[in-house]
């Protein structure tokens, strides 16, 4: 990589990455100890790690030896993450984890070198840069273990580093040796303003951060336990405090190599908020439930009926969409930051909206604010449900089915726990856009059709079964499972839809959040094997780390778009808990 630092920047397939998140930022730890992103001090802030995209900089930490096996694992209910290397010379492991819970303007990452049976060798490569790698690290100075620097607009402070030394190119290298038994910690510090606080010692970051994973993570049952834990440890990991979840960590990852679809999915969808409050309340655990209801109340009241499709986590507008033009980008893919999004009208986002809310209130977990924003949202669908919109693809403009069935299903949970004047106006324009929708997108087999003006079938159509837009045994909810089964599956695994004449796999991979929707699908038919057999395919698509992407690539077996994709670990979690497979918290 040009101008970067020694043994950093080269990206490894996304399946092998581990998450560190602390629910204002996250880093992704690759297979060969680097950290190759990390954003800073914010979710969507520029990037100081960002050697996936090709910028320069990077934090490694790694066997001083060019041969060796790696490994590694979360520590169970957490993301703790263990790297493990089996060298030559023994076995090193380095502990990882960004210290939770986080603060808004400052970040702490720790790192923790063991030597598990023999004296271990370790490079260290330490060189932040802050604006995708456009600022190198200034205004450096030693003191003792400890070092300080400024990078753009972040202060930095670097504990465990004084045995390490400058480098002409980046900041500080070196190589440690760490006895048989024995420990290293290096604790990394960025914020946006100055570190004037002694930081606490490692011991005691550790205890924390141990301490807050152990209490924000249920302990669960079942034979997939394991990953559904894990699931919901990446949900919290990728919420803000009171604030929205990320949809992804990452940016302009590709969907399909040179094909230009890569986008930044640093942003919260209200889509997604929705997914991850239904997960939540299904497990028994609410903090996620009350986040989501909060963040969605807030921008339902702000905006009304112009509520945008997603926002920054904090509620504020998505900027445009801009290339990043002096970066390689992630083999594949043009970087961007951004997202063109912001300026779509997506009718199905009133629903989730309303769907959430209920959810919320059957519960008892839902206040003034929140009712009060389930009226405006109803009013948003009573006075928008017959425009065109982009629907849940982001798409041009249609009358899409999807969208139109998401509000019938919003409208007829929010009935459910609505006053009886509320819920016989509800009900009512849920059975007028469903009537409308039965007389322009039934397929003549039965089925429902993508759009008012096209008749081919698209995996989200599942989903307003699933929600409850039409009882179970409608015969166009069965129809449209078969149908979407037929022309869509393949090997276990889901495409949304097909965009062309080309054979499945050929325009983008399968989509995760489809596979787990057609084992939800399975089991309300009343398929259990089918149900099962759907829910495992999917859930073993993924790396060791236990991380998914949007998308999944059948024939090459490989993870494709941004990592790690938050509504496929919320609807994996949901179908867990619906199957049997988790039992939840009471």
């Amino acid at each position: 990589m040009s101008g970067g630092s020694p043994d950093v920047g080269t990206p490894a397939v996304l399946r092998d990455y581990a998450l560190l998140a602390d629910g204002y930022r996250g880093a992704l730890v690759g297979p060969a100890g680097d950290v190759g992103w990390l954003c800073a001090p914010g979710w969507s802030d520029p990037a100081v790690f960002g050697a996936l995209l090709g910028a320069p900089g990077g934090f490694l930490v790694a066997p001083a030896t060019d041969r060796f096996v790696w490994g590694g694992h979360y520590e169970p209910g957490s993301l703790i993450w263990r790297s493990r290397w089996v060298t030559g010379e023994g076995i090193i492991e380095s502990r990882e984890a960004l210290v939770a819970p986080g603060e808004a303007d400052r970040l702490v990452l720790v790192r923790q070198i063991r030597a598990v049976d023999r004296p271990a060798r370790v490079r260290v490569v330490v060189d932040p840069r802050a604006g995708f790698g456009r600022d190198r690290v200034r205004d450096a100075r030693g003191d003792g273990d400890q070092w300080h620097a400024r990078t753009g607009e972040l202060w930095l402070r670097l504990d465990g580093g004084g045995e390490l030394h400058r480098q002409e190119e980046g900041f500080l290298v070196g190589e440690l040796t760490v006895p048989a038994g024995g420990r290293h910690d290096l604790v990394l510090e960025l914020a946006s303003r100055p570190l004037e606080q002694p930081c606490q010692p490692p011991g005691e970051l550790w205890r924390t951060t141990e301490h807050h994973w152990g209490s924000a993570v249920p302990q669960l049952s079942g034979p997939a336990a394991r990953d559904a834990v894990l699931a919901y440890a990446v949900l919290r990991g990728m919420t803000r405090p009171g604030g929205g979840m990320v949809a992804a960590v990452t940016s302009a990852l590709p969907e399909r190599a040179m094909a230009g679809r890569n986008y930044d999915y640093r942003y919260a969808w209200i889509r997604d908020q929705s997914f991850a409050g239904h997960a939540a309340a299904l497990v028994g655990r609410y903090d996620l439930l009350d986040d989501a209801v909060a963040f969605l109340t807030d921008r339902v009241l702000a905006d009304g009926d112009r509520l945008a499709p997603a926002y920054t986590v904090s509620g504020a507008t998505v900027p445009d969409e801009r290339p990043l033009r002096d970066l390689p980008g992630y083999p594949g893919a043009h970087p961007r930051t951004g997202n063109w999004v912001r300026g779509q009208f997506q009718l199905d986002a009133f629903g989730e909206v309303l769907m959430v809310l209920a959810a919320a209130q059957h519960h008892d977990r839902l206040g003034d604010d929140g009712r009060r924003a389930m009226e405006v949202a109803a009013a948003a669908v009573a006075g928008r449900w017959s425009e065109a919109d982009s629907g849940i693809w982001e798409l041009p403009r249609r009358q899409w089915t999807h969208s139109k069935l998401t509000c019938v299903a919003g409208l007829r949970a929010a009935a459910r726990v609505a006053s009886p004047g509320a819920a016989a106006r509800w009900s009512g324009l849920a059975d007028r856009i469903l009537a409308d929708a039965a007389a322009h997108a039934l397929a003549p087999g039965g089925h429902w059709q993508r759009a008012y003006d096209d008749v081919r079938v698209d995996a989200a159509l599942l989903l307003p079964g699933i929600r409850g837009a039409l009882p179970p045994q409608d015969p166009r909810t069965a129809s449209t499972h078969r149908a979407v089964l037929a022309q869509l599956a393949e090997d276990g695994y889901l495409y949304r839809f097909r965009p062309d004449r080309r054979p499945l796999g050929d325009a983008e991979g399968a989509f995760l959040l489809c596979g787990f929707a057609a084992a939800l699908t399975a089991w309300q038919a009343g398929d259990t094997v089918g149900a099962n057999r759907w829910f495992e395919r999917n859930r073993a698509a993924c790396g060791p780390p236990g991380l998914y992407t949007e998308e999944y690539d059948v024939r090459q077996r490989q993870l494709r778009g941004n990592l790690p994709e938050g509504f496929v670990h919320a609807l994996m979690l949901e179908t867990a808990v619906t199957l049997g497979q988790v039992d939840p918290c009471h």
